[in-house]
């Protein structure tokens, strides 16, 4: 039998890698830049910079939910909706009605 991988996996894989090679990057900045963690801790505790932090992912949020809407009303087909069931009136006995 033939053992192989899904694309979600690998798909993973490049995710992670990506996001390896961002922290390597931003660490290796924040070493030539003489970024100590003092300076560090000095500069988030600044109002601004917490604001900042909070602001920033919830506007990319919004800026992809309001994409995605767009591109749902660009594309003008509803997905198709599922029948609902015929309701029956509740049974008092408790038991389902005979057939």
């Amino acid at each position: 039998m033939q053992i192989s991988t899904s694309p979600k996996r690998k798909s993973f894989r490049l995710l992670a890698l990506v996001g390896t090679l961002g922290v390597v990057t931003v660490s290796a900045g924040a070493l030539l830049a003489s970024v100590s963690p003092a300076q560090a801790a000095n500069f988030a505790s600044q109002p601004d910079t917490q604001v900042a932090v909070f602001m920033v992912p919830l506007t990319l949020l919004v800026l992809v939910l309001l994409f995605e809407v767009g591109r749902f009303v660009w594309r003008g087909t509803l997905p198709a909706q599922v029948p609902s069931r015929a309701s029956r009136p509740p049974s008092l006995s408790g038991k389902p009605p005979a057939a």
